[in-house]
């Protein structure tokens, strides 16, 4: 995840332990995110047919699935071999592969398009900033890029870690970072992407955890 090799498998290993669970409670969420379909319609839309999209960080499979619906050719990719599993499991029109921030399994240049829903705040400084310049290298010039996150909850305010050590009543080992949009922006920025819209958001009334999240739009400029 361009975190140190222990941090990728503590939380690659967290995850493996909420898998099933994580599905059972997440799985079905988009269709109560009248936003965030929005703006996967709008990827979907600009980002086209041709070629392979990713959704990176894709836990059980939903978005992928959801993209695939829209007509994508969509490989999901995450950290956690039991996510992998899962999503396998749940849904056939998508590819799923095991992989991170740090080795995408991509080619130069060899998707049109990648979302990154929420996979990102697991990252410190260091590891976005090279998260967001493999994202560069493994989408082609031209491409998109959707990138989602928190900004913060009434717990936690920007540039905050929250540490969780259970979830669901498993035992897990994992930081949250709840990040200021602009930071992003600029890792995007000096990674070869050019910020194209910004949607920030209130959380969803019983949908979701209560955080305000900003959606970052970005098309994929020439190789630098």
């Amino acid at each position: 995840m361009g975190e140190g090799h222990g941090d990728v498998e503590r939380t690659s290993e967290s995850y493996d332990t909420v898998a099933e669970q994580y599905a059972m409670q997440i799985a079905h969420e988009l269709a109560g995110k009248p936003v965030d379909r929005a703006l996967y319609g709008l990827f979907a839309e600009l980002v086209g047919t041709d070629g392979t999209v990713a959704d990176v960080g894709c836990g059980p499979g939903h978005v992928s699935d959801h993209l695939a619906s829209l007509g994508l050719n969509v490989l999901g990719v995450d950290a956690s071999p039991g996510m992998i599993t899962v999503a396998r499991r749940l849904y056939s029109r998508p590819r799923f592969e095991v992989g991170t921030f740090a080795a995408l399994p991509a080619e130069d240049g060899a998707w049109a398009g990648a979302v990154v829903p929420y996979s990102i705040i697991h990252l410190d400084r260091d590891g976005r900033r090279a998260a967001a310049v493999e994202l560069a290298r493994a989408i082609r010039p031209g491409g998109w890029l959707l990138v989602a996150f928190h900004i913060a909850d009434a717990d936690n305010p920007v540039g905050s870690v929250a540490h969780l050590t259970e979830w669901w009543g498993a035992e897990v080992d994992l930081d949250f970072h709840f990040l200021d949009p602009a930071w992003v922006s600029a890792d995007l920025a000096a990674a070869g992407f050019r910020l194209m819209s910004r949607t920030d958001r209130e959380p969803w009334p019983a949908v979701e955890h209560q955080s305000r999240r900003s959606y970052l739009l970005a098309l994929r400029d020439g190789f630098g």
